[in-house]
This record gives structure tokens, C-alpha cells and sequence, in this order.
């Protein structure tokens, strides 16, 4: 069984930046592809960012592009997202999920994916 605990959430103005964590526990993160998704109020979530097992390709949401980086540390079984240019409608519940499948298909909406993490809130104000 994996776990996934998220952390790093908080409340930032505009333009500003935050490093969200996930920390992985129960297996090895190798065999994994990790991602984030976002949800709000609502609506059903959405797919941020994505990373393969080895890190080395990445795969991001239309909205995020060239303002959130995904990146990985397999020997402290963490994943991270680091977001820059923060904006308001960037305001939701972040989710940290692991998949045994590619990357880049955690990226199709609606793909099942095997483990979520419980959400980490992130508000941004104007």
C-alpha cells in the first residue's frame, strides 16, 4: 500500500510563490509516476503536472505551463511542486497521486489513477 502525504499549502498574494511536498511512503517511489492534480469546490479535478519515474520528462496542465515545476527525489521518496506567479484562479485543494502507468497518461482526464494523497489547500488572494 502506498501513502501519500501532502504538504507545503498555505495562503500568498498574487505573484507569489509556494513549494508544495509530497512525501511517499509504503513502497519505493521508483516504480511510480507521480503527479498533481487540483480540485475545487464544485468541479472535478484537474491534472497539474506529471513526472516519469526517472524524472526526466514532464508533462504539464495548459494553465501551469512556465510557472509550476514538477521535480522528484527517488532517495527521499518525495515529489515536488514548485509554483511561481501564483494568481488567484490558481486558488484549490492540490493533490498529490502515484500511478503505475506513464506520466503522460495520468494527463488524460478521466485516467484512474492508483493513489491520492489526502489535499493540501492553497489560496491565493488579489
Amino acid at each position: 500500500q502506498v501513502q501519500l502525504v501532502e504538504s507545503g499549502g498555505g495562503s500568498v498574494q498574487a505573484g507569489g510563490s509556494l513549494r508544495l511536498s509530497c512525501a511517499v511512503s509504503g513502497r519505493t517511489l521508483m516504480r511510480y509516476s507521480m503527479g498533481w492534480f487540483r480540485q475545487v469546490p464544485g468541479k472535478g479535478r484537474e491534472f497539474v503536472a506529471a513526472i516519469t519515474w526517472s524524472g526526466l520528462n514532464t508533462y504539464y496542465g495548459d494553465s501551469v505551463k512556465d510557472r509550476f515545476t514538477i521535480s522528484r527525489d527517488n532517495a527521499k521518496n518525495t515529489v515536488y511542486l514548485q509554483m511561481n506567479n501564483l494568481k488567484p484562479e490558481d486558488t484549490a485543494v492540490y493533490f498529490c497521486a502515484a500511478d503505475r502507468t506513464t506520466a503522460q497518461a495520468m494527463s488524460v482526464p478521466g485516467s484512474s489513477i492508483d493513489y491520492w494523497g489526502q489535499g493540501t489547500q492553497v489560496t491565493v488572494s488579489s
